[in-house]
């Protein structure tokens, strides 16, 4: 197991920040830090995502592992890794993208839907596959195709709240990725990061008692 992966496995939580404002992102990672949350990826298609997370490597690098969403391809892949990132995540299947973070040592977890991508990305090198879009597949989905594949680390990404989040470690999951449910850009932008800081400490207590 990979020193991300097992991380994962311990915190079970991905907080998710998409097209999140540079002005108000430290506050928000502060925040999530302070609530428990020890995994933060800042999505590709944010305007300065790469300078987040080199930036948040430096001042948060021993308190959370930092790493980049949304790499849907070389492109995003090779900024994200020129900036630090620690892991990549993406909401799709790129066999070249795994290929690449395996050689520079750092964990890939690929965006797959079907039984047939999820032995495919195994098979070319992720240490963890997300399944999504989960909002959509429902816990029964996940459970049906954990079945089969229990040899293989999936990520649940989509539909998690607080009264459901126990019912996908049930069906499987090893970890969940979490945006707006999570990272609420309103509070944000309002300065309330002691709202943003309480609702992560309800999900980390929730995932503790797992």
């Amino acid at each position: 197991m990979s020193d991300m992966l097992e991380l994962l496995t311990e915190h079970k939580i991905v907080a998710i920040l998409r097209r999140i404002e540079d002005r108000h992102a430290d506050d928000a990672a502060r925040a999530l830090i302070d609530g428990g949350i020890r995994i933060m990826e800042v999505t590709m298609n944010t305007d300065g995502a790469a300078a987040m997370i080199e930036r948040w490597r430096g001042k948060f690098g021993g308190k959370a592992a930092v790493g980049a969403g949304t790499v849907t391809d070389m492109a995003r892949a090779e900024q994200a890794v020129a900036a630090g990132a620690q892991f990549l995540i993406s909401p799709n299947l790129d066999e070249e993208v795994i290929a690449y973070g395996r050689e520079r040592g750092l964990s890939v977890w690929p965006g797959v839907m079907t039984p047939t991508e999820i032995v495919k990305a195994w098979k070319a090198g992720a240490d963890a596959v997300k399944i999504f879009p989960m909002g959509t597949l429902g816990t029964g989905y996940l459970k049906e195709i954990r079945a089969p594949l229990d040899d293989i680390p999936m990520i649940a990404t989509g539909g998690v709240d607080l009264h459901n989040i126990a019912d996908y470690f049930k069906a499987g999951a090893v970890g969940v990725g979490m945006g707006g449910k999570l990272v609420n850009l309103e509070w944000i932008r309002d300065g309330r990061f002691d709202l943003v800081t309480e609702r992560a400490r309800q999900f980390v207590d929730a995932v503790q008692t797992l």
